[in-house]
């Protein structure tokens, strides 16, 4: 272990590797998130439960292509840097929060939603007042998921010029720098960990305690 060579790649790369990190997850993961759940509300809708098959089968797709495919194929389009990144992983970031979103819409009582119609409730009131905060833990946890993974895969980011992480482990590889390889997976590690720490957090501060039971 070179200690000169470590305190390089924690003090002096790691900061600004973990700072863009961090904004690519971020961004990727509101970009997911604004698109997968109101597709999920809109699938749970009478009017298009037929076509959630077609577009789940359709994300199920995506979510099969490896990463770093992924990455490689938006490259042509979108060029190098963090722009083609972030599209790559917001694409595969879609499945599990759709996936949960209708998961968590349809485990809503039906009980509890003809109750709220008793009450005069409109069926847009159910959906925001009802059926979302009762699906929310639910969606969270897919959020999650795509957490974790957004993380883990964003790494790959460094091959097409995305910044990151991955930078540490590109170089860490290429010049056969352990300590380079040690510092940025382990960073990327404790970033996926915190990030899932406190979603979990929000999810059980936000989980009726009838649900949590």
């Amino acid at each position: 272990m070179n200690w000169a060579r470590f305190q390089e790649a924690l003090v002096h790369r790691a900061p600004e590797a973990l700072a863009v990190h961090l904004l690519m997850v971020v961004i990727t993961l509101a970009i997911a998130v604004a698109i997968s759940i109101p597709a999920g509300i809109i699938l749970t809708r009478p009017k298009y439960k037929k076509l959630s098959v077609i577009v789940m089968n359709v994300m199920n797709m995506l979510q099969t292509i490896p990463g770093l495919a992924v990455i490689a194929l938006a490259m042509p389009f979108l060029g190098l840097g963090l722009k083609p990144t972030i599209v790559a992983l917001s694409v595969q970031g879609l499945l599990p929060i759709a996936r949960n979103t209708i998961a968590g819409l349809y485990g809503v009582s039906p009980d509890v939603k003809e109750a709220a119609l008793g009450m005069g409730m409109s069926p847009g009131k159910i959906l925001y007042e009802v059926e979302l905060p009762l699906a929310m833990p639910v969606i969270l946890a897919g959020i999650r998921t795509s957490t974790v993974y957004v993380v883990s895969v964003g790494t790959l980011a460094a091959y097409i010029g995305g910044g990151g992480l991955g930078d540490l482990i590109v170089t860490g590889l290429g010049m056969f720098w352990s300590e380079f390889l040690l510092v940025g997976a382990g960073l990327g590690a404790l970033l996926a960990i915190a990030l899932d720490r406190t979603l979990a957090y929000v999810e059980y501060r936000i989980t009726p305690p009838g649900l949590g039971a």
